[in-house]
């Protein structure tokens, strides 16, 4: 089970993520859920301090989530953690058969922490 800070952080993440990064977890507990559904404000906030590219973001709408990874419980933001991280939730997501993208993946804006669901399957 998740600690409670992360289930906190996925109220009210769509249901088909919240079994993916559930999934993910039982595999690898190595990640705290340090947001899920985000305001409007805080987007804004995210937005304005560049630490999002966009104000149309997943996380408004309940289909995404960021993840972070855990060393011997502390919160570490290495980039090869997160590629080690994005392999437990990729197969997590394979297993429950729902398509999500990794920011890590992203091409102009890495964002090793960041998962959603795929718009083309979840508009």
């Amino acid at each position: 089970m998740m600690d409670k800070r992360s289930e906190w952080n996925i109220n009210g993440v769509h249901s088909d993520l919240v079994r993916v990064i559930r999934n993910a977890h039982k595999a690898s507990p190595t990640f705290i859920v340090t947001e899920g559904l985000r305001t409007i404000q805080r987007q804004r906030a995210l937005f304005e301090a560049g630490a999002s590219k966009t104000m149309n973001s997943r996380h408004l709408t309940g289909h995404a989530v960021d993840l972070a990874a855990l060393v011997d419980g502390v919160v570490r933001w290495d980039w090869p953690l997160y590629k080690i991280l994005s392999l437990a939730v990729k197969s997590a997501a394979v297993e429950e058969k729902v398509p999500i993208i990794w920011g890590g993946d992203w091409v102009t804006f890495r964002d090793g922490p960041h998962y959603e669901l795929d718009r083309k399957f979840y508009p």
